[in-house]
């Protein structure tokens, strides 16, 4: 961390603002990305904690991001979702990035599915395609754990083979199957952002192995996998990659492409948590 302080503390802090809002503890945390924050408003016995009421919550000013806490139930699973994220191009320090993550999880959030709007260079990806993350490009320069390690998180060295949960993740697929549409699985590469990336940029990527591109995730599902939390990430492939697509890339076209989706996305992440409920 940059200035050295233990993050805990506040944590535990904005944990106690929160749950003297609402009495669920959740199961499942969830992380709703651009134009993907609509899934919240769906959930049963809705408790929203703006994130200015939460100390030390960053708050993000991008459009598409409600920036709420909401804690409810979906298929009987009660959970807690993050309407909103912060990124690194907005000039929050890494801590702030994965302060919701760590607060979510010591609400009581055992497990996370992740989402984010990313941009596809995977053979025979199309807009509006979900993607299972598989595995991750960490590209954006910095890592969640730099600094001092805390290990009320968790440990020094944590393991990122797994970093995507493969059960959570045939879940995922099972769930997708079932609604008779098939996800897309790929390698999501993030970046620091905020310029989408340039055409010999996509080039490289896709040489390194990366599917979909973006500017959040990998540094939350790092911040997730050190304390324990099992991860589901799914990406909206909301336009196709800077040389792959023939139109100037734009915000505009990521939330109205998500918004074309919603109905779909948010009947797999119910879905699956139905089956975790189960």
């Amino acid at each position: 961390m940059s200035d050295h302080t233990p993050q805990m503390p506040r944590v535990e802090a904005a944990a106690a603002a929160v749950r003297a809002k609402s009495s669920l503890t959740p199961r499942v945390a969830l992380v709703l990305g651009s134009g993907l924050g609509g899934f919240a408003d769906t959930l049963d016995d809705r408790d929203v904690v703006p994130y200015g009421e939460i100390p030390s919550m960053p708050v993000s000013k991008i459009v598409g991001h409600a920036g709420n806490l909401v804690l409810g139930r979906a298929s009987g699973t009660p959970v807690v979702a993050m309407q909103g994220r912060v990124h690194l191009y907005e000039g929050h320090p890494v801590e702030d990035i994965v302060f919701g993550v760590r607060l979510m999880k010591h609400l009581g959030a055992e497990a996370m599915i992740i989402t984010n709007a990313a941009g596809g260079c995977g053979d025979g990806f199309e807009a509006g395609d979900l993607m299972r993350i598989t595995d991750h490009l960490n590209l954006t320069g910095t890592n969640a754990l730099l600094g001092p390690n805390e290990e009320a998180f968790g440990p020094r060295f944590p393991d990122m083979s797994q970093a995507y949960d493969p059960a959570l993740g045939e879940l995922a697929e099972g769930v997708a199957g079932g609604m008779g549409f098939s996800l897309q699985r790929g390698v999501y590469a993030g970046l620091l952002g905020p310029t989408y990336e340039t055409p010999a940029e996509v080039r490289m990527l896709k040489g390194l192995g990366a599917d979909a591109i973006g500017m959040s995730t990998v540094l939350e599902v790092i911040a997730a996998r050190h304390m324990g939390m099992r991860v589901l990430g799914v990406s909206c492939i909301t336009n196709l990659a800077a040389g792959i697509s023939k139109e100037p890339l734009s915000h505009d076209e990521v939330t109205e492409t998500a918004t074309r989706v919603r109905a779909r996305f948010q009947g797999l992440i119910g879905g699956v948590l139905e089956k975790m409920s189960a």
